[in-house]
């Protein structure tokens, strides 16, 4: 990426931020696999609320350093502290991290080099999209220590046709990358050195359009999804005519029926 700096908020977490409001954040615990302990869930907090707060924010990259991509829950640090009010903050605070990346108004790109499991797995199907290499394995294999994959299972079944989410859930055997992309999960599968140059495509892509019309685009998608279709039509509708407002839609329109290319009022 062109003028980065880095900066790492977080040892567990690093934080690139480039010119163009392109954000890298990279889980950095490859001992442990890049596991979703509680502060690692901590640090991903803090540095996906810089992003929503910031407003020159364009992309959000999660990539990982290591053999794998995420693991999953810390199994150690559940069995460590066993009762249930415990068990029922670490799957809250999950659950927030994971909802920011839902609610973040700038689309959030997983770029996945190793393994993906349980939690680790979640994460990939909460982003808005995916792009693995093909050495990257996918698992919801909490079912193997007796414990069914619950939460990973929301974005996993809005991913995946329900019979396939569901023998990954109540087997969990691994698929390998070219099947997370017949399935749905991922994108785009790539050799391990592409990895990086496939994710910038994406970005490259979604930087040259407007960033109010993927914001609410982002937003409708998600709403509508959860609605039965005359209201999903309503909703549509109503964004389409609010997004039309904008001057840069104004602007693409104008562009359109002139045949040149649009100048968007926002990157000038």
């Amino acid at each position: 990426m062109s003028d980065a700096f880095t900066t790492a908020t977080d040892s567990l977490v690093l934080v690139q931020r480039d010119a163009r409001g392109v954000v890298t954040l990279t889980l950095n615990d490859p001992a442990r696999f890049n596991a979703l302990g509680s502060p690692m869930l901590a640090a991903l907090q803090s540095a996906i609320d810089a992003v929503a707060a910031d407003p020159a924010a364009r992309v959000l990259v999660l990539a990982a350093q290591g053999r794998a991509f995420c693991a999953g829950h810390d199994l150690k640090e559940m069995a460590a502290a066993s009762d249930l009010a415990s068990h029922q903050k670490l799957f809250a605070q999950c659950s927030r991290m994971m909802l920011s990346l839902h609610k973040l108004p700038v689309p959030v790109i997983a770029q996945v080099q190793g393994m993906a499991t349980a939690a680790g797995c979640q994460l990939v199907a909460q982003c808005d999209l995916a792009v693995a290499s093909d050495a990257a394995t996918f698992a919801t294999s909490g079912i193997r220590y007796g414990l069914f994959c619950a939460t990973p299972s929301v974005p996993l079944v809005r991913n995946l046709p329900i019979k396939k989410a569901m023998e990954m859930l109540l087997t969990g055997d691994f698929i390998d990358a070219a099947t997370a992309l017949d399935q749905g999960l991922l994108n785009r599968v790539v050799a391990p050195e592409a990895l990086g140059a496939a994710v910038e495509q994406l970005v490259q892509a979604i930087l040259a359009k407007p960033r109010v019309a993927v914001a609410m685009g982002k937003a409708l998608v998600y709403q509508q999804r959860e609605l039965g279709i005359e209201a999903a039509y309503q909703l549509a509708g109503q964004t389409m005519a609010v997004n039309m407002q904008d001057a840069d839609a104004q602007e693409g329109v104008s562009a359109f029926a002139q045949k040149r290319q649009p100048q968007w009022k926002a990157q000038e």
